[in-house]
């Protein structure tokens, strides 16, 4: 009886430690770094993201549009961050660079890490935390 007792103690404590929280992302300003790395090499910068209750956001820019920033509207899409930028930008530097499309992310309750590789043309990634 009591090996019966232990094994579904066991078989209990198993289940439980192998699934997995979920923390929902929330609204408020997050800051870190950008990295966007091409076969040529890396540029990171700072930057910050706000994530507004509404469901919009905006993005920092920096120098040299590393990152390019955007604003719009955010929304998570089976397991992925997804945003529509709906800003107007000049043609002379990469709009990959610019806070648009889906990304995969990870949110521990206050670190935010978010990345895509796009188009083939380099991998664009975000770890912020949160303000």
């Amino acid at each position: 009886m009591y090996k019966n007792l232990i094994f579904v103690f066991a078989l209990v404590f198993a289940i439980s430690s192998c699934q997995k929280t979920h923390v929902e992302l929330t609204p408020g300003t997050y800051s870190g770094t950008f990295t966007v790395t091409y076969s040529t090499g890396n540029q990171s910068a700072p930057v910050s993201l706000t994530l507004n209750t509404d469901g919009s956001y905006l993005c920092t820019s920096g120098a040299n549009h590393i990152p390019g920033g955007g604003f719009g509207q955010y929304s998570i899409n089976q397991g992925n961050l997804v945003f529509a930028d709906e800003g107007v930008y000049t043609a002379d530097f990469d709009w990959n660079l610019i806070l648009n499309g889906s990304y995969s992310y990870t949110f521990d309750g206050s670190n935010l890490v978010f990345s895509a590789n796009k188009n083939e043309v380099g991998n664009y990634a975000y770890k912020l935390v949160k303000q």
